[in-house]
């Protein structure tokens, strides 16, 4: 797996029971994977020389993002790599352009977009589909970053200036009135067979996903099926081999396709408690060509908050009161140096009382971050 993130780290956790040996390409010693694999290599995933001598000796090479060049997925493939998912389906988690055009092809119910050169443009947008909109760096962008509202013309010219002085390239994108902000995680394998996980809800602040909640409450079921078939009709259309996450707007009158991405995600965290097959163990089932597992929820209901740094680096002193005040909560920490607003770990709850669920799981989040709640 290429990356050294908590996504490689949890799928490494996840290929011990099923015997996968599993190597992972870390940028330094102390990436949160790098810290427990014992197959590390280090290197730069910019770098075709590292991602060469990395993948020597592996069956397949997978990712724990999207960042790997297009030009480097391909000489891989020249070279007899298998890479999974392969360049031609990565494209639509790395470039947003070619995603929005892709699946608007495809008569995927998407916002309506626009390439934006200048800020005249923004606003010969705007004057089609009115302000706020929405605008997007065509690659990079995550957690937020690399998205901006801007709500007239003064704000689009300032976002377009900044963008030309870090050489992005942006789209426009209408702004959506939803209801809230769902997520289906779906597996597809070599054999082309597909699974869909249950539509779970997230729920954002400040553009990071804060708590999941599996299944999504009160979601029309009718809704709830369309959004699975969408996802896997998207994973068949593209290509993908391994999971795919596909974000979407439920406006109330159906769904929207927001974002893509081709990896385990972190509206799947939840699985591994809540599913019977938990998200990492799956999509080393697909790369690996290996028969899916089921989805089914453990629980009636399963809360996820994502633990975020605070002002104090000690978030682990603060184990022992979580643990005794919850029994029933699973901590999932990264590894990963404190920093406020990063996302360093995560609990979960499960039960069939989804408000005290989602009260326990904050308070959980919050006094692992704060040492209050």
């Amino acid at each position: 797996m290429v990356g050294g993130g908590q996504l490689a780290r949890m799928t490494y956790q996840a290929a011990i029971a099923p015997g996968i040996a599993m190597r992972v390409l870390a940028a330094a010693p102390d990436e949160s994977a790098a810290r427990i694999c014992g197959d590390v290599h280090l290197g730069d995933h910019r770098s075709l020389d590292d991602l060469r001598a990395f993948a020597d000796g592996c069956d397949v090479v997978t990712f724990d993002h999207e960042h790997v060049p297009q030009e480097h997925l391909r000489a891989l493939e020249a070279d007899g790599v298998l890479v999974r998912p392969g360049p031609d389906a990565l494209l639509h988690a790395q470039d947003k352009l070619a995603m929005r055009e892709r699946l608007s092809g495809m008569g995927v119910p998407c916002p309506a977009y626009a390439k934006i050169g200048d800020a005249a443009e923004v606003t010969a947008f705007a004057e089609r589909h009115g302000w706020p909109v929405v605008l997007k760096a065509v690659r990079g962008g995550y957690d937020g970053k690399g998205v901006w509202v801007v709500r007239d013309a003064t704000e689009a010219a300032e976002v377009c200036a900044q963008a030309a002085t870090a050489g992005l390239t942006l789209i426009a994108e209408a702004h959506v009135a939803f209801e809230r902000e769902i997520a289906v995680l779906v597996a597809r394998s070599p054999y082309k067979q597909g699974a869909a996980y249950p539509v779970v809800e997230t729920v954002q602040q400040d553009g990071i996903c804060v708590e999941v909640l599996a299944p999504a409450p009160g979601l029309d079921p009718d809704v709830a099926a369309e959004a699975q078939r969408l996802a896997l009709e998207i994973a068949a259309e593209l290509g993908v081999v391994g999971l795919l996450a596909v974000e979407m707007f439920d406006t109330g009158d159906g769904v929207l396709i927001n974002e893509l991405a081709m990896r385990p995600h972190n509206s799947g965290h939840w699985t591994i408690e809540g599913a019977r097959t938990s998200q990492f163990e799956q999509h080393l089932r697909a790369v690996v060509n290996l028969p899916l597992g089921a989805t089914r929820l453990t629980a009636p209901y399963v809360v996820m908050a994502n633990v975020l740094g605070g002002e104090d680096p000690h978030v682990y002193d603060r184990y022992v009161h979580v643990m005794a005040a919850d029994p029933g909560l699973r901590v999932h920490m990264y590894g990963k140096a404190v920093r406020p607003g990063r996302k360093i770990g995560h609990v979960t709850v499960l039960g069939d009382d989804l408000p005290g669920l989602r009260a326990r799981a904050r308070d959980a989040a919050d006094y692992l971050r704060w040492g209050t709640i």
